[in-house]
């Protein structure tokens, strides 16, 4: 079974790649199209409230044939946030979940779970904590109704998520940890929240099957024009699965987007189907 997870930044300039960074971002959609995974996971789409429009209903198709598609956008904010999942098999049942969170984050689209017979696959788009920190309370408190709900699941059946996640865990996980102790994505709390969520039962595969493997990162900076070319990254998006079935995972590893910058997208390999 064959698994991947993008955080897009915007399906609509994927669609339209008007211009350079579009263009880029439109090849590597197609190179996942061709990669026809079983599930493919989008975050920070950046839908309108109202969905996929006409348009991008039509390109996804076109990419994606005889894939079951399913929208969570923002309705608290328009073109913000959301996330979207196509699965080649239809699911049981689909979940847009409301976790509890704080302030508007419920409402912005962050959460989508498929049910299968044997499994869960789900997917999330974690709150940053922004700029000097303003978020930060809230985003512990989003980190431990997250957790909650992810154990939930767990209870029930194996889990399988992905996403941004909006952190990096351990000083290898990103390339200047020293300059970043205050930074957004790499505070003590926001480290301490995924340490507390793989303390509840998962696997961080990719850092499972690589230990002590640095420089792997999964997002670089676009306001530096040189982050990418220097690899000065962060790995902040993540596969994760239940520990009684983190045994079945083959690979986990983050693919090529060329010179793009921004995030770049993950794949699962799991022996399950």
């Amino acid at each position: 079974m064959k698994l991947i997870s993008w955080n897009i930044d915007s399906i609509n300039a994927a669609v339209e790649h008007k211009s350079a960074r579009g263009e880029m971002t439109w090849s590597v959609l197609n190179n996942i199209a061709e990669a026809t995974p079983d599930v493919f996971a989008i975050q920070e789409t950046k839908l309108k409230a109202t969905g996929l429009t006409k348009k991008q209903t039509n390109a996804i198709a076109e990419l994606f044939p005889d894939y079951h598609v399913f929208v969570n956008p923002s309705l608290a904010r328009s073109g913000y946030s959301g996330t979207m999942v196509l699965s080649r098999q239809e699911p049981l049942s689909v979940d847009f979940p409301k976790i509890d969170a704080p302030g508007d984050m419920d409402m912005e689209g962050r959460v989508i779970t498929l049910e299968f017979a044997n499994f869960y696959v789900s997917t999330v788009y974690t709150p940053n904590s922004g700029s000097e920190l303003a978020r930060l309370d809230d985003r512990g408190l989003w980190d431990d109704q997250y957790r909650r709900y992810i154990s939930s699941l767990d209870q029930k059946k194996p889990v399988i998520f992905s996403g941004d996640m909006n952190v990096a865990h351990e000083e290898i996980d990103l390339k200047n940890p020293k300059t970043n102790r205050h930074s957004a994505g790499f505070t003590d709390q926001e480290r301490e929240k995924f340490t507390a969520l793989l303390g509840a039962g998962f696997t961080d595969t990719l850092r499972a099957l690589n230990p002590d493997v640095p420089s792997i990162y999964t997002w670089w900076a676009q306001i530096s024009k040189t982050s990418k070319i220097n690899n000065s990254g962060w790995r902040i998006d993540y596969y994760l699965v239940s520990n009684r079935i983190a045994d079945k995972v083959t690979q986990s590893t983050v693919l090529d987007t060329g010179k793009r910058q921004d995030h770049a997208p993950i794949q699962l390999e799991i022996d399950l189907l």
